[in-house]
């Protein structure tokens, strides 16, 4: 008998986290829908609506927008240094926003967390977006900063020798996939830690999944992450590629991963699957799962107690794994 799945709308969602969703969706709703906006508008509404969220926080020791030469152009790059402690590892920060939205203005809070729980350098990347790119530009400018990272490493006042990459939603993918490009290249062992926050692993989620959290009272609805796909990857086959889709990657000879699964989340399955494949292939993996989070909930950290742990277990794992 096939299994009939029902959404509960948002009733299991962690109180803090629905504030969240119900403020953010507020916000949008004094703008006309994303998806009848020309892209360069829905990002300044989408900018507009994370700001306040963005704020506060820890302060820096330094922070310094940089540009890094890549096969594609140069990209901006902000560098969040916590303290005057010199050689400090660094996380190499991939925002999320569906290849199309956000930035590292939207994620600057998120990326100075990390920097200050665990007193590593954070380097976000100010990738080109889809539509108007499209895969993988993206990600090539990720690999090549990660690359600049190693290159540059003395005049970062980094060790490029503690290198870790990490990002939420489609950031997570492409952090994900920078780690096997460079494997497969030859330089996996420039990458020691990926932080998984999440990260969008496959092109299709399960029946179950969309049923249960693709649509009112979550995050990210699986309309949403239709459209994302479409804006990245026009071409079904295309996705194929396991650089597009890590799900379909061997996942042997990668450094050990972390990751973030919120509990009612439309890509929580796919999560849940690749840790499973990750611990199958030898590879050390933390999949921590929070109950009553949704996508994005780590960016509520300011209001969400359930931001602020799930936070603090990624950034200890990753003091450990880069001491």
């Amino acid at each position: 008998m096939t299994q009939a799945w029902h959404s509960r709308k948002g009733e299991d969602v962690d109180p803090d986290i629905r504030r969240f969703i119900e403020l953010t969706s507020a916000e949008y709703a004094r703008h006309p829908p994303l998806t009848d906006v020309p892209v360069s508008f829905a990002r300044e509404v989408a900018e507009a609506v994370r700001a306040p969220w963005a704020a506060g926080g820890p302060t820096m020791h330094q922070t310094a927008d940089l540009e890094v030469d890549t096969p594609h152009g140069p990209v901006r790059v902000r560098v969040h240094n916590p303290s005057a402690t010199p050689n400090k590892p660094a996380l190499i920060y991939v925002h999320g926003g569906g290849w199309v939205l956000f930035s590292i203005d939207t994620h600057d809070r998120l990326m100075r967390e990390y920097a200050a729980r665990a007193d590593v350098v954070v380097i976000g990347v100010d990738y080109d977006r889809s539509p108007e790119v499209r895969f993988p530009v993206a990600l090539e400018q990720i690999v090549a900063v990660v690359r600049w990272a190693a290159s540059q490493s003395a005049a970062l006042d980094i060790d490029g020798e503690r290198l870790s990459v990490g990002g939420d939603s489609a950031g997570g993918n492409m952090s994900f996939a920078a780690a096997l490009s460079l494997r497969d290249a030859g330089d996996g062992d420039l990458v020691k830690a990926l932080v998984l926050n999440y990260a969008v692993l496959n092109d299709a989620s399960s029946e179950e999944y969309h049923a249960r959290f693709g649509g009112e009272g979550y995050m990210l609805t699986s309309d949403e992450m239709a459209a994302f796909w479409d804006n990245y990857i026009p071409d079904p086959d295309e996705r194929l590629n396991p650089l597009a889709s890590p799900m379909r990657a061997d996942v042997t000879g990668l450094p050990p991963v972390f990751m973030t699964i919120p509990e009612c989340d439309l890509l929580t399955g796919q999560s849940l699957e690749m840790a499973a494949r990750l611990r199958d292939a030898g590879t050390p993996v933390l999949a921590s799962v929070y109950p009553g989070a949704t996508h994005s909930f780590l960016e509520a950290v300011a209001i969400a107690s359930i931001a602020d742990r799930a936070l603090e277990d990624a950034s200890v794992w990753l003091r450990e794994k880069l001491s």
